[in-house]
């Protein structure tokens, strides 16, 4: 990924540690490497990203915010990430997450009708509770895996190309020299 690019988008260190709601933890916020945009804390940053993305829990940007502490990933990135569930999202990601984990724990699907309150939440918990949960571990598993690899792959192939770029670019120049050389 090119790095200027994404520095863009990313707000700045020194203003995410100023805001007041953060001053508990801002302690934690200094640490410099993870606002570093490298391959590790970037592919990092995605992983735990979409990871927390697909957790049936609240509050997955915190988990996703001391993850990305903890290991030293780039914190805005694995953050921004998790919005990846939001409320249009979230029904369809949590169903298929459902009914993966039903078919994979050979569960048979017994819930018949779905209502989006929490009192139906609450009455079905035990019933759709484990399957969601291992459906969704199972999701974010290959979710921020796959995210991992893509993300290793093209930032390599980004340096890469610029690598060739910069390899023609200097023959180009070097025979440019030459024939002016013959020239003369």
């Amino acid at each position: 990924m090119p790095r200027k690019q994404l520095q863009q988008y990313l707000p700045s260190p020194a203003r995410i540690r100023e805001n007041p709601a953060l001053k508990p933890v801002a302690h934690l916020l200094g640490r410099s490497e993870i606002w570093h945009l490298n391959r590790r804390s970037v592919a990092g940053a995605v992983f735990i990203g979409l990871f927390c993305a697909y957790l049936p829990i609240p509050s997955q940007m915190i988990l996703a915010a001391v993850l990305a502490i903890y290991s030293r990933c780039n914190l805005p990135i694995s953050v921004a990430l998790v919005w990846i569930t939001n409320p249009l999202t979230i029904p369809p990601m949590f169903y298929f997450a459902y009914r993966l984990g039903a078919w994979l724990l050979n569960m048979q699907l017994t819930v018949d009708s779905i209502d989006l309150n929490l009192e139906w939440i609450w009455d079905n918990l035990g019933t759709i509770g484990y399957p969601l949960l291992f459906g969704s571990l199972v999701c974010a598993w290959v979710l921020g895996v796959s995210g991992f690899v893509v993300t290793r792959v093209v930032w390599r192939w980004h340096v890469i190309s610029r690598w060739q770029a910069r390899r023609r670019r200097y023959l180009e120049n070097r025979e440019r020299r030459r024939q002016d050389a013959s020239v003369q």
